[in-house]
């Protein structure tokens, strides 16, 4: 027999730890390769731990709602031996048919071990790697792969499916994207008051929600500043393009990643937007990484990240904003894709909305609501005169932290956000 230590995989270049939500396994079940052991949670991000072999969990070292660092060990699988990466226990009488267990155990920790799969961020299970090894898989064709795990994992029988329908890459495309991920969510049971009203308990990232909101409130002096855009041009220009973007690159165009490029271009404008607050220091943060807060299918809220944002052109923003929103929708967010934020972008006109005052999400200094963009009459200035016109207009909402953010500051960036907005390019290439 053979211990295995399962240890908190690395999530992410800026997770450092996560916590227990929820043990699927409890000591002495029998575990598969592969096979999800426990949930936990980095922040607002929930995922599965795997096992990375078969065999019997015999010890659980961390209780629910512990904090566990990147690396540790959160439980001991024994093992019959033949499992990929088991830890051995050195015996003084080890037999010739133990001996040539651990050869096999050894052979097979070198293949792995030879692969190369260590550029990818992604998490990979030893089984998983060793079957791409054998079947000549590529680190491309691997990460190329859309995982049925929790997160998008990659797990054994999607590799199988590849490698059997990977002479046709419309079947692997059509059995990958048929594949859906397993979410364990917890169901508070309802509790009823007089047979009417009901009292169910808050879900963990609702709870996490409002002690962020509440901390933020307590912790910054939000004021709000609000200006009128016209974005007529935007509209038609939108428009007009948006079917020929679709067919070339295969992406749907919405407005969203036009306003986040106006909001990266600000930003270069007014560094003094893209800080944050640490106790009585400030921090001027380098790159420009844009929070697009986005509503889950349960009524709760994220806000993933777009990296580096100010260095996209618009075809790069609409992948990374759709790429980014449909993950959202489907619970495969990663941990690090919530990470990093300098600065965030709310879409209230979603709902219908005219405007907001959204709270800052810490430790930013700014957050922006954009407004539904309605058709309003609207007084047009011309060398001819004034004339009254039907104009695509919408509300920017601009909240900022009045403790290191003025008046001037906070005014001028909203404004210069509206001045991008409205000197848009109706002719502009895609």
């Amino acid at each position: 027999m053979a211990k295995f230590e399962l240890k908190l995989p690395k999530m992410g270049e800026s997770v450092a730890e996560a916590t227990v939500t929820n043990w699927l396994k409890k000591v002495g079940d029998t575990i598969a390769m592969d096979e999800a052991v426990l949930e936990i949670a980095t922040d607002k991000v929930d995922s599965e731990v795997p096992s990375e072999v078969s065999g019997t969990l015999v010890e659980i070292l961390f209780n629910v709602d512990d904090v566990v660092q990147v690396g540790q060990t959160i439980a001991i699988i024994e093992t019959d031996g033949g499992a990929v990466a088991a830890v051995p226990e050195v015996k003084t009488d080890v037999s010739v048919a133990v001996a040539e267990v651990t050869k096999t155990v050894e052979v097979a920790v070198e293949a792995v071990a030879s692969a190369d799969f260590s550029s990818s961020d992604k998490f990979y299970s030893p089984l998983v790697k060793n079957i791409a090894k054998e079947e000549g898989i590529s680190l491309a064709e691997l990460e190329a792969i859309l995982g049925s795990g929790k997160d998008g994992r990659v797990t054994k029988e999607d590799v199988l499916k590849y490698i059997k329908s990977r002479a046709s890459q419309s079947s692997v495309q059509s059995s990958v994207a048929s594949a859906q991920p397993v979410v364990s969510t917890p169901n508070p049971q309802p509790v009823s008051v007089n047979g009417g009203d009901e009292i169910v308990e808050m879900d963990r990232m609702r709870k996490l929600i409002s002690g962020y909101m509440v901390a933020s409130v307590q912790t910054s002096a939000h004021v709000q500043s609000f200006i009128e855009v016209d974005v007529t041009n935007i509209v038609k220009w939108r428009d007009k393009v948006k079917n020929t973007f679709e067919k070339r690159e295969g992406e749907k165009l919405t407005f969203t990643p036009i306003f986040m490029e106006a909001v990266a271009k600000a930003l270069k404008d007014f560094p003094g937007m893209n800080i944050s607050v640490d106790g009585e220091f400030i921090i001027k943060r380098k790159n420009i990484n844009l929070g697009m807060a986005a509503a889950l299918p349960n009524g709760n809220l994220i806000v993933p990240v777009i990296k580096n944002a100010d260095q996209l052109n618009l075809v790069g923003m609409a992948k990374a904003v759709n790429d980014l929103g449909n993950r959202a929708k489907a619970g495969k967010l990663k941990p690090d894709d919530t990470q990093g934020g300098t600065y965030t972008v709310t879409n209230v006109g979603t709902f219908g909305s005219v405007f907001g005052t959204p709270i800052i999400n810490q430790p930013q200094v700014g957050i922006l609501a954009l407004g539904a963009i309605r058709k309003v009459p609207a007084v047009i200035e011309t060398p001819e005169g004034d004339f009254i016109g039907i104009r695509q207009k919408m509300f920017l909402s601009h909240s900022y932290d009045h403790r290191v953010v003025d008046g001037a500051l906070g005014g001028s960036f909203v404004k210069r956000v509206a001045e991008y907005l409205e000197a848009f390019d109706p002719n502009r290439e895609i």
